[in-house]
């Protein structure tokens, strides 16, 4: 039953997808084929990534300040609580287990932040000299079994990017985030980024498709 009212919401939210964008009007048999809901769901409500170009044959997309000042604020308040544990310790005369919350918060703040840091900067590497696109830490072309890494794609098979929005919903507001997508050649669909500046996704996704030779197909109301 509850299976059931997931698949009824899920193809509920892909046909509010297609209401908002018709892939009809791109005149592509994929476009049509290919998904128009949200790839990756949730995101950020800020940028996280920025595109860079190291030479000719090669792009990436690295973590921005913002993102990772936005872990290290987590290290902060982790530290902060660490030392607060090292100062009921010192006291002395105090019971041993006035420290155990400021050591449990501080060392979840500092797990969150360690996470959300190498989250952020996990390598998304686009490599026209061998032809692969990646999102990890492991290189294609020096990995024993291709097939173990998640976020694999040739370029070649690359048919288009699509740009599309979600409204993420948190506790007090709600904000969107806009998902940068690859299009196989196939309809099958790759994330490559997902947050919250629109006017840098699109920009991003303009040098993108200059780099691939690739049409950017935006579904996102202006």
């Amino acid at each position: 039953m509850f299976q059931a009212l997931k698949n009824l919401s899920e193809r509920m939210g892909i046909a509010k997808e297609r209401e908002l964008f018709d892939p009809a009007v791109l005149n592509d048999l994929v476009a049509v084929q290919t998904g128009w809901h949200p790839l990756q769901r949730g995101g950020a409500s800020f940028r996280t990534r920025k595109l860079i170009q190291k030479n000719p044959d090669r792009v990436e997309f690295r973590p921005t300040f913002g993102a990772l000042m936005f872990g290290g604020v987590f290290g902060g308040f982790g530290v902060m609580g660490l030392l607060m544990c090292a100062a009921f310790f010192s006291a002395g005369g105090m019971p041993w287990f006035t420290a155990l919350l400021p050591l449990f918060v501080g060392s979840v703040f500092i797990a969150s932040s360690i996470w959300m840091i190498r989250r952020f900067s996990t390598p998304i590497v686009f490599d026209g000299r061998n032809g692969w696109f990646w999102k990890g830490r492991e290189d294609p072309m020096a990995a024993v079994n291709r097939n173990e890494i998640k976020c694999l794609a040739k370029l070649e098979e690359v048919h288009a990017l699509q740009l599309i929005s979600e409204t993420c919903r948190g506790k007090d507001r709600s904000y969107l985030s806009y998902e940068l997508n690859l299009v196989l050649k196939s309809g099958r669909r790759v994330n490559v980024f997902d947050h919250g500046s629109l006017k840098s996704a699109r920009s991003d996704a303009d040098k993108l498709a200059a780099f691939l030779g690739r049409p950017v197909w935006d579904a996102i109301r202006r």
